[in-house]
């Protein structure tokens, strides 16, 4: 007689849910879509941040170039918010793509004709960062019509996992076309790597989705959006704590280059191995945080990443050496991507779905917004009393804000839990 196979047990599911959003073939492609283009963009990333480093000298022209790629994508986000809920995504996806890559190579050109000039590669990085400001809200908003809503926190983890893939691989290969002379080699991959995003776009099977007609002009979508995300209390918690965050702590990762090329006086070769460095935690990270969360709790998890996150940016910061200051980078990436994730998630499922893009587009913002800002602050102030007292005081002024919040306003840290079910469309009045 023949017997059934024995059913998994809770540690096996556990052991393997954070890989449970491959078996779609959706999000199959665009994570696999996604893994080439952004070793392509890691590479870009850290030869613009090592350019810029090495000719300049200075943290601030480090930040200041990491600032003209980031801010635009939270100014122009609900832009691309609100014209995501109304058109074809893939497509729209497929546009924003196509011009990321004229915009790599464009720097590839640049760089091949020696033209390259940290004023000129601010200015090609500022346009790039613009086209996926206004893209990302739709990439985003796509990934819980690629899953079930269960598995949508493993999913938005495994996306940071793909980037953070391309975090360790990418300035290992940047390094080496650094090391033997060339930008323009990490600038014309870059663009190559685009184009398997764009066949993942093309191969989707989704579901036909009816055009919204809508009579409200642009900034009118665009408020309601706003309103519907300070509306609901999960979101509006999200957008306060990232925005914690991104003052505090998510500068360090444009003072990299500073920190390898100014405080350990070392070449392309240190950078490469601190963004790696910073990627192999995210990438363990991604990989343990769906049967982590199902054990302690999500909640949970979320508010422990904030306290572990400030603990690794202090002993990132005071680390006397290289080899210390790349384990504490590690686990930086990894509390990191944790705190990211789940905030991530929160502002995904608590959205209600018809304007799903433009809430998250209004998430964003605030990290688009306040990153950049934080860096140049932070970056000066690196170049006034040190980049390890800076780095060490953003990690004591992370917990000690979110402390005072969760002190002063404990409703605001208990809203930060995943809805039972899906959210619906609130009325006009309720948005009023």
């Amino acid at each position: 007689m023949t017997t059934a196979p024995p059913a998994a047990t809770p540690t096996a599911r556990r052991r393997w849910s954070a890989l449970a959003p491959l078996r779609h073939r959706n999000y199959a492609l665009v994570f696999a879509g996604g893994a080439i283009s952004n070793l392509g963009t890691w590479m870009e990333t850290v030869a613009v941040g090592d350019l810029v480093a090495n000719r300049t000298g200075e943290a601030g022209w480090t930040a200041l170039v990491a600032a003209a790629g980031f801010l635009p994508m939270g100014l122009l986000g609900p832009v691309g918010g609100a014209i995501a809920d109304r058109v074809d995504r893939r497509r729209f996806l497929l546009l924003t793509t196509s011009l990321q890559l004229c915009c790599a190579a464009t720097l590839a050109v640049l760089a091949a004709t020696d033209h390259v000039s940290p004023p000129v590669v601010a200015a090609v990085v500022f346009v790039a960062g613009c086209i996926q400001g206004v893209g990302f809200p739709a990439y985003m908003a796509m990934v819980p019509d690629l899953v079930p809503s269960d598995e949508v926190l493993s999913a938005t983890s495994l996306n940071q996992a793909q980037w953070n893939l391309g975090r360790v691989l990418g300035p290992a290969l940047a390094g080496v076309a650094i090391g033997l002379g060339s930008y323009t080699a990490a600038f014309a991959i870059n663009a190559a790597s685009f184009a398997a995003m764009l066949l993942a776009w093309r191969a989707l099977r989704l579901p036909h989705r009816e055009p919204v007609i809508v009579e409200d002009g642009l900034w009118a979508r665009i408020a309601t959006g706003a309103r519907a995300a300070w509306t609901e209390p999960g979101v509006r918690s999200a957008i306060v704590l990232i925005s914690v965050v991104a003052l505090t702590a998510s500068p360090f990762i444009s003072l990299i280059p500073a920190m390898a090329r100014v405080k350990f006086e070392g070449s392309s070769t240190l950078t490469s191995w601190f963004v790696s460095a910073q990627g192999v935690g995210a990438v363990l990270g991604a990989l343990v945080l769906t049967p982590v969360a199902e054990r302690v709790g999500r909640h949970r998890l979320l508010i422990g990443s904030v306290g572990l996150l400030a603990a690794a940016l202090v002993a990132y910061g005071a680390a006397p050496t290289p080899l210390l200051a790349g384990v504490g980078l590690g686990f930086v990436g990894l509390s990191y991507l944790w705190l990211f994730s789940s905030l991530g998630t929160i502002a995904q499922l608590r959205a209600p779905t018809d304007l799903r893009a433009r809430v998250l587009a209004c998430y964003f913002l605030a990290l688009g917004v306040l990153y950049p800002v934080g860096s140049m602050i932070q970056g000066p102030i690196a170049d006034r009393i040190g980049l390890s007292r800076t780095t060490v005081g953003s990690g004591v002024l992370l917990v000690t804000v979110v402390g005072l919040i969760a002190l002063a306003r404990p409703e605001r840290i208990a809203a930060l839990r995943e809805p039972a079910a899906p959210q619906p469309h609130p009325t006009p009045s309720e948005l009023a």
